[in-house]
């Protein structure tokens, strides 16, 4: 009996370590070169004789029809100093986000030949979580502001489920659905299954750019959230069955299990314990079940109908 249940233990371990070893591959041959400018540092350290220089080196963080005396405040704002102070103490060195960046510009040129890396400007956002990075093409903004510790004073007003991302490791992952965003077609499927699909694509894509980030990071869950998921996926998933939701239609689903949310809504009392956005996390599950099991190109899966994608995945929840 001892010796079956070592061997099992070791199958269990070799399995972990095959489907680590399939995503987390070598990319140390891969260029992916980009710069790095400090915008807020530049701005926040000025004055307005040196408002000139600024707009020549950013244009594009100066829209015409801007005033100097408006840039010239913000300079001086006691609030915004304040604000990039406290950024500073954080990001004064920011060589480790860079090098986590470099990975992920190197994994993803891995997956997409045609991907070129964007240079990156970190700036302020007065706390514009809907706004943390902003991406296209050729240059990444990062506001760093957002990302000083889900503890930071400057939150203490935000909700939890929001303040879970706003830490350091949260920036490559933010980057990292930005850029997928862009990559991937829209999805024009409107029942419920073929969203949690949509979804569950993106989130897989992360498995495959950013590999040794836990889960909980990537799908921007505290760690007792993600446990409630796993824990609880045989019967969220008989929910879904029971209630008839997989092939509705119904939007009120979306802010339901799908949309950023304190908790998903089934209407009972274990609500409050649950993670928002339930939907997206069993659309994951679904497709690395689809994964495992096929043998298909990356390519193949993103361009696969959410339909045809279930049938062949065999997903079935663990209890």
């Amino acid at each position: 009996m001892r010796h079956s249940f070592f061997f099992f233990l070791l199958s269990v371990l070799i399995i972990s370590c095959k489907k680590e070893i399939k995503n987390n591959i070598d990319v140390s041959h891969i260029s992916a070169d980009f710069k790095t400018k400090r915008f807020e540092v530049d701005f926040y350290q000025s004055n307005s004789e040196g408002l000139g220089k600024l707009k020549k080196e950013y244009p594009v963080l100066f829209p015409e029809g801007v005033e100097d005396i408006i840039w010239v405040n913000k300079i001086n704002s006691k609030e915004e100093q304040e604000l990039f102070r406290e950024t500073q103490k954080v990001y004064k060195d920011f060589s480790k986000t860079e090098k986590e960046l470099l990975d992920l510009f190197k994994h993803i040129k891995y997956y997409d030949k045609s991907f070129e890396s964007p240079d990156v400007i970190t700036i302020l956002s007065n706390i514009d979580y809907e706004y943390r990075t902003i991406y296209s093409d050729s240059l990444l903004l990062i506001s760093l502001d957002v990302y000083l510790g889900k503890n930071h004073p400057f939150y203490n007003d935000y909700p939890g489920y929001i303040k879970e991302n706003n830490k350091q490791e949260n920036i490559v992952v933010d980057v990292a659905n930005k850029i997928i965003q862009s990559q991937i077609i829209p999805s024009n499927n409107r029942n419920f299954l073929g969203k949690m699909i949509d979804a569950g694509k993106k989130l897989y894509l992360l498995d495959l750019y950013i590999p040794l980030m836990p889960d909980n990071i990537k799908m921007g869950y505290s760690e007792s959230k993600l446990l409630w998921a796993e824990e609880n996926e045989e019967q969220v998933w008989r929910y879904f069955i029971e209630e008839n939701l997989l092939y509705s239609t119904d939007t009120k689903l979306n802010k339901r299990f799908l949309e950023e949310a304190p908790f998903s809504k089934f209407y009972l009392a274990e609500d409050s314990r649950s993670p928002g956005r339930i939907g997206q996390w069993i659309g994951w599950q679904i497709v690395r079940s689809f994964m495992q099991k096929n043998d298909v190109s990356l390519q193949t899966l993103l361009t696969m109908k959410e339909e045809d994608i279930f049938k062949k995945s065999n997903y079935k929840p663990r209890k």
